[in-house]
Parts: C-alpha cells; sequence; structure tokens
C-alpha cells in the first residue's frame, strides 16, 4: 500500500503546494493553505467496486467507452466515438431541467450550494419524489430518517392535493456520514439516482482528519466522482457555503463536479433562484424562479408574475427597461456610451443640458478606466490628491472635469483663509495635518 503524502491547498482557489506557503501564487489570497493528508488509495477502491457492481448489474456507463474484461477503460479513435447527446433524465421539474441544459445526464455528478436554510434538501426531496419511475437512495449525514420522513409527508401532501398519488416506495434513506459504507450499502439498495447530503458532513476512513475539513471533502468528492462515472449513476451533492457566499470547502470541489448549481434567495421573502455556475452539459444563462409555499416550492413559469406589478388601474400602459450605469457597462467591456442630458424627454436640451450630460458621461468613463486597471488611468486622480493636499486651489481648478463650474463655486462662497475650504473652514483635515507635519500649532479657535 503506497504511503500517506502531506500536501497543502490553497481553501480558496484550489492550488496545490509541497509546502505552506503565506501567499497563494494563483489567487493572491494570505494564509489559505491548508495542510492535507493524501492517502495512496482514499477511498478509491471502495468507489471502484461499488460502480462495477452496479455496472455489470445493469446500469450502464455513458462515460466509460470501450473497456477491459478487467474493467479499465480502452483508447478509441475519435472518428469512433458517437457524437449523440447524452442521455438524460427527466426530473419532472421545467426550471430545474432547464437550469441542468435538458434534465440531468447519466454518470454526472451535480453540486448544489444555498445559504442554511434556504430550501436546498426541501428543492432536492420534492425532486425526487416527482421521478417514481427511478429508484433513490437519499443519504443524510445532518437530519434524522424522522425529520426526512415529515418533511417528504408534508411535501407528498401538497403534491396529492394538484391530483397526484405520490409513491414513497422509490426512495430508500441512509443516515450515514462514513463514505466506505455509504458506498456498501449503494450495492444493496442499486439505486438509479444518489443523493448526498451534504458533502461536508461524509468522512473516510482513510483520512485522519474531521468530516468537512479541505481533505475529507476533497477525497470523498473525488471518491464519488470515480462511483458515478463508472456506474453511470448521477450523484447529487448537496454543499454549504461560507460567508463570503461562495461553496465551503476547497475550490477543488467545483472543478471535481460537471455542474454546481446555486439555490439563492432571501429567507425572509418568498422567492427563491437557481441558477448553475458551472456546466458542462448546458449553458449557465439559464435561471429557475421558484416560490416557498407552505407545501413546499412552485415552480414560477411566469417571471412576469414576479417582476411587474398587476396593478395597472390609472395607467395607460406598461413598458419594460433594462438600465445599467455607465461606469459598470463600461467596465465590463462597452465599446461607448451615450449621455443622456437633464432635459431627456422633457423639452429639447439646451448647451447647458448637453454639458451635463457629457461631464456624467466623462466620470462613467473614467471610473470603468480606473477598475479596468488601464495604464495611466489613475495619473489624473493622483495629481488631483497632490493638489488637495497641497491646498492648491488653481492646480484643482485646472485638474477639474468642469473647471469653470468648479471656479464659480469656490467665488460664490468665499472662505475666511484661502488655505481652507469653504464647507470645512479652519476644521479643515488637510490644512491642520500639513500645519503638524510643520511643526506648527494647531488652534481651530483662532
Amino acid at each position: 500500500m503506497a504511503k500517506d503524502k502531506i500536501a497543502y491547498v490553497c481553501s480558496n482557489c484550489g492550488q496545490e503546494s509541497a509546502k505552506w506557503i503565506g501567499k497563494c501564487p494563483s489567487c493572491g489570497q494570505w494564509n489559505t493553505f491548508k495542510e492535507i493528508r493524501i492517502a495512496g488509495d482514499t477511498g478509491t477502491q471502495a468507489a471502484r467496486n461499488a460502480g462495477m457492481t452496479m455496472r455489470h448489474g445493469g446500469a450502464a456507463t455513458m462515460f466509460g467507452g470501450v473497456r477491459a474484461s478487467d474493467g479499465a477503460a480502452q483508447p478509441m479513435k475519435l472518428r469512433d466515438i458517437s457524437a449523440h447527446d447524452e442521455p438524460r433524465i427527466d426530473m419532472h421539474d421545467e426550471e430545474l431541467n432547464r437550469v441542468l441544459g435538458g434534465g440531468m445526464v447519466q454518470g454526472s455528478i451535480t453540486l448544489l450550494g444555498g445559504e442554511p436554510g434556504i430550501g436546498k434538501s426541501t428543492l432536492t426531496l420534492q425532486t425526487i419524489l416527482n421521478i417514481p419511475e427511478k429508484k433513490v437512495l437519499y443519504v443524510s449525514g445532518e437530519e434524522s430518517a424522522h425529520q426526512i420522513k415529515l418533511r417528504a409527508d408534508r411535501l407528498a401532501s401538497s403534491i396529492t392535493t394538484v391530483g397526484t398519488d405520490v409513491n414513497l416506495d422509490h426512495i430508500s434513506i441512509l443516515c450515514e456520514t462514513s463514505l466506505e459504507k455509504i458506498f456498501s450499502h449503494i450495492q444493496q439498495v442499486a439505486p438509479e439516482i444518489v443523493v448526498i447530503d451534504s458533502i461536508q458532513t461524509i468522512a473516510t476512513e482513510d483520512v485522519d482528519s474531521s468530516p468537512g475539513s479541505v481533505s475529507q471533502v476533497r477525497e470523498c468528492a473525488a471518491a464519488l466522482l470515480r462511483f458515478a462515472k463508472t456506474s453511470g449513476i448521477p450523484v447529487i451533492l448537496i454543499g454549504h457555503i461560507n460567508k463570503e457566499g461562495t461553496l465551503a470547502g476547497p475550490k477543488i470541489l467545483e472543478h471535481i463536479v460537471d455542474t454546481v448549481i446555486q439555490f439563492e434567495g432571501d429567507q425572509h421573502y418568498m422567492y427563491r433562484i437557481l441558477r448553475s455556475i458551472k456546466n458542462r452539459f448546458g449553458s449557465t444563462s439559464e435561471l429557475g424562479i421558484y416560490e416557498m409555499q407552505q407545501g413546499g416550492l412552485r415552480q414560477v413559469s411566469n417571471p412576469s408574475e414576479l417582476l411587474l406589478t398587476e396593478d395597472h388601474d390609472g395607467l395607460s400602459g406598461v413598458a419594460i427597461s433594462s438600465a445599467i450605469g455607465g461606469a459598470i457597462a463600461a467596465t465590463y467591456g462597452a465599446s461607448f456610451l451615450c449621455y443622456v442630458t437633464p432635459a431627456e424627454h422633457l423639452r429639447l436640451p439646451t448647451v447647458d443640458d448637453v454639458k451635463e450630460g457629457i461631464i456624467a458621461s466623462k466620470i462613467a468613463a473614467h471610473a470603468a478606466d480606473v477598475a479596468k486597471g488601464l495604464p495611466g488611468a489613475k495619473d489624473w486622480d493622483y495629481e488631483m490628491s497632490e493638489a488637495r493636499r497641497n491646498l492648491d486651489w488653481e492646480k484643482q481648478f485646472d485638474l477639474a472635469i468642469d473647471p469653470e463650474k468648479a471656479r464659480r463655486y469656490r467665488a460664490e462662497s468665499k472662505p475666511e483663509k484661502e488655505d481652507t475650504c469653504t464647507m470645512c473652514g479652519k476644521m479643515c483635515a488637510v490644512r491642520n495635518i500639513n500645519k503638524i507635519l510643520r511643526g506648527e500649532d494647531v488652534d481651530i479657535m483662532d
């Protein structure tokens, strides 16, 4: 058996290093490298055994290609590989199917993330309740079987009220956190879909660390990936997110899985949004919208009922438009900006109106140049800051986007002393700091 080895992995981006370093060379974050112990055959044998058992038991893998008698993959010529679409499993949920790219691909591994209490487990359980034709193993490392049963009954009763009899015989519940025991039960149950709730609670015996650690999440996810690709059985992983709003655990977790979808929304409001962050089998530009109700999640097939008011009394019509700030648009690649005058749609603009519109666009364009890090973009700001530090008003007027207006405002409210601004007077922080640096006394009462 191969010896264990020690490695260091950045918890932010997944960068590996043979030794601990303070700053990650990939993402630039400090103190993010965590020590992990990599076993020579961590969880892979159990995953391989379970995958081979399920494959020989009738579950066809869509990723193995040609295999030898021992199960090892064999190379294929590119021209001999079929270009047909991967067969997908209909989840009987139009919103989820659209976000996944048309359904769940066999042998894929999907990561569902979201804040605590947002409805990840509810969405997953409601979905598998709606696919009675598929045998499902639901593995829970957080809740008891009784808790899951209560939620399932509540969701099933809401489904039954719309005329659909819900059969719970196709779902098996397993409350377990040991990866090896999970694979053993998979061989016994022979499911067609596996749900892990959540990946941060699962641990393998071959890694000497607590569940949820970087090494445990990494190795358990890798073993589940091997199982999914070997057996052709899709795996759904439910994951936590951290305080920054990103998926908890090593960044490599997102690289391992095929699809990353995130369930978002405010817990104090009823609507939820499902969006795809990564999808190897479809687009990441699709959204799914749900409404959280007492009996579960309701699909919002017409987003207009969420985004638009139905109260049109007294209105001659309704128009829909999309607007974005010029600075944001330019930052993300807009080649030019159109200015808007204060008199827009009110009267014909005057010369002063046009001037105001151009100045606003120039400010947005300059902010975008700074945000994009264009060479020399900050030179103007540095010069203005230097002039401000020196209380050089003439220099500030010359650098102003509208020098004429700046001079007029200063003249209209002239301060008592030239080395202060009108607003602060003797309390001017720049003036007083300059005096302190010169060794002079500061008396704001004189």
